[in-house]
């Protein structure tokens, strides 16, 4: 990254973004002091080109410079800092196996399912993405009947806070479709995430960023 490292972290995210979200739901509840610059995707900003070309978001720079620029590195990295709500208290294989799923198979059959178009060359059918992707999450609703209302225990974890995001997106494609056929232990579960103070706390909106503009503090849960 060019130029002097920053005074506090900062943080590139895209409001809509799954995983933007989860990285912001992370360094919220670890109560980091993080600089907020909204990107637009299809307008990246050079500088943050520049800290990770590869141009997908999050992209966290640290005071030291060094960038940590996927999700779930951004995640773990603030509950090293400060991990009050015992996120990586789980089981860490069994949680990481979860995430490996949802950022697999079911991220694939979300994509095929929401942007069809897309994937006009696979021939795939929506539908079918719908029925795979439906068949994953009967296997989360179980989880969630039999520990008490999240995936690995009645608190949530960094599971639940990687994954739901992904799963609201699922949700909001049909939400007819959705509460039609979604088993209800995972539509309380997605539901419950979706109201909760630190889902509000970081869907905050803030306009586009652009160089010489305020860099606000991402707001933390309190």
């Amino acid at each position: 990254m060019s130029g002097p490292p920053p005074k506090s972290p900062i943080l590139y995210t895209f409001r809509r973004c799954p995983y933007a979200m989860r990285a912001r739901l992370a360094l919220s509840v670890a109560q980091m002091d993080v600089r907020v610059r909204e990107v637009v995707l299809r307008d990246k900003p050079a500088e943050m080109l520049a800290a990770s070309p590869k141009g997908t978001v999050p992209v966290l720079v640290l005071e030291s410079g060094e960038v940590i620029d996927e999700s779930l590195d951004v995640m773990r990295w603030a509950l090293a800092q400060n991990d009050p709500q015992g996120w990586l208290s789980a089981d860490a294989a069994e949680a990481s196996a979860l995430i490996t799923q949802n950022d697999g198979p079911f991220k694939g059959a979300l994509d095929r399912y929401k942007y069809p178009n897309r994937y006009e060359a696979e021939g795939i059918d929506p539908l079918e993405n719908r029925a795979a992707g439906l068949e994953i999450l009967r296997g989360l609703s179980a989880r969630i009947a039999a520990n008490g209302g999240q995936l690995l225990g009645p608190a949530p974890t960094l599971a639940d806070m990687a994954i739901f995001p992904f799963v609201r997106q699922f949700a909001h494609t049909d939400a007819d479709w959705w509460n039609a056929a979604a088993p209800e232990p995972v539509k309380t579960w997605l539901a419950g995430h979706k109201q909760s103070a630190l889902f509000r706390t970081i869907m905050a909106k803030f306009p586009q960023w652009a160089p010489g503009d305020a860099e606000p503090a991402l707001p933390v849960a309190g």
